[in-house]
């Protein structure tokens, strides 16, 4: 497995996304990515309430745990590292959560223009 190197949106060092739940492809707290991960988890999200909901609809049901993958589920307020085409289906269905830009992984951008992920931005002033 070849790990891409762990860096933001902004070509900065990938800062953490989440240790509780702990979150990312490779269960690290970061949106890190590898070869062998063809979902691309690679955009740090805001969890609501909304998106939870309409991942659900989507057959992708983020809230309900899964005690054989220690899988908490997912609330309102948490963060979590969410596949990049997801966000991009979720962003055209105008249900798309506010993201961490300096804890999305800099290969989000193959998927999502930087400029769709700026007006959703959670970190920037």
């Amino acid at each position: 497995m070849e790990v891409e190197a762990s860096l933001n949106v902004f070509g900065e060092p990938l800062e953490s996304c989440s240790d509780n739940p702990l979150t990312g492809f490779l269960r690290d707290g970061c949106c890190n990515t590898s070869d062998t991960d063809s979902g691309s988890h690679t955009v740090c999200i805001e969890v609501t309430k909304d998106f939870l909901e309409y991942s659900r609809f989507k057959s992708n049901d983020l809230s309900t745990p899964v005690a054989e993958f220690d899988f908490p589920g997912l609330r309102s307020g948490d963060r979590w590292c969410l596949c990049a085409q997801r966000w991009l289906d979720a962003y055209h269905q105008d249900m798309a959560p506010r993201v961490f830009l300096t804890k999305t992984h800099l290969k989000a951008l193959k998927i999502i223009p930087l400029d769709v992920l700026r007006s959703f931005a959670v970190d920037l002033n």
